[in-house]
């Protein structure tokens, strides 16, 4: 202090240390904030990957059409979808959300688009639209029941689940659905994530309580607090939350196929990571 301050007053000499110890402090915090320079770099990068995806003059009309209610980019983003990322998409159906989550981890990444033979059976003639004339070399088309879904351990970066994981508890009466296992679908998913890998769960909400099938069956919804119980049995840790599709107006009534709610329900977007070990 002598030094830098000779001549001036001890208070000065105070204050203005005071505030250079306050400027470095703040300088040091907001350092902190920023990503480093390669970590900013990769952020710019996964960000266009998912843009030029959704921006490809090769996408169906009818996947365009859907986007502006689907919101793809903000769901991509929040799955963490980069380039090379080895990614599967369960209850895939149609394939919509593969097709993006394939052209964003690019050639060296892989999609595994999976089915149960229901769900192929009810979107046969997306699907066969959808990889006509070998579309998306890059995804891998898997139609098994639950319990012989074979994945290989630890090999995959993210797991997505689009308004589907309510159908692991539907039961319907007329035996069109064969019975799945929400648990043993979750534990197959756990095993084949790699450590720190994520699953994105968006769904339809439904009220608290009731019997859980028996509001899948009526409605197509779930309550959110089942989902995040299931997947924290299954060993997932709860990360975040996004309200990206809430629509607060709807009352959670009625069936998500109503012509007065369709395309507008409530619905939740939970993110849950495998623990690291």
């Amino acid at each position: 202090m002598k030094t830098l301050f000779a001549g001036v007053s001890p208070v000065v000499a105070l204050v203005a240390t005071g505030s250079a110890v306050l400027l470095s402090v703040a300088a040091a915090c907001a350092a902190a904030e920023l990503p480093p320079p390669a970590q900013a770099s990769a952020q710019v990068r996964d960000t266009a990957a998912i843009d030029a995806a959704i921006a490809s003059r090769d996408r169906p009309q009818a996947d365009i059409a859907r986007d502006a209610t689907a919101k793809p980019r903000e769901l991509l983003a929040f799955l963490g979808v980069m380039p090379g990322m080895r990614v599967i998409d369960l209850f895939s159906a149609g394939g919509y959300h593969t097709e993006l989550l394939a052209r964003a981890v690019g050639v060296k990444g892989q999609v595994i688009a999976w089915n149960n033979p229901s769900y192929a059976k009810f979107a046969a003639k997306d699907i066969a639209t959808r990889y006509e004339g070998s579309r998306l070399g890059n995804v891998r088309q898997l139609t098994t029941e639950v319990d012989e879904l074979e994945l290989a351990p630890a090999a995959l970066d993210a797991a997505l689940f689009v308004m589907s994981f309510h159908d692991a508890y539907w039961r319907p009466a007329d035996g069109s659905w064969n019975r799945t296992s929400p648990d043993e679908l979750l534990r197959r998913v756990y095993v084949a994530l790699k450590p720190g890998g994520v699953v994105v769960v968006q769904d339809h909400v439904a009220n608290p309580g009731g019997d859980t099938a028996k509001v899948v069956d009526e409605l197509h919804r779930i309550d959110p607090e089942v989902v995040r119980a299931a997947f924290e049995r299954a060993g997932f840790v709860f990360d975040r939350a996004s309200d990206l599709l809430a629509h607060p107006d709807d009352d959670h009534l009625q069936q998500v196929f109503d012509e007065s709610i369709r395309g507008r329900t409530d619905q939740f977007i939970y993110r849950f990571r495998k623990p690291n070990p």
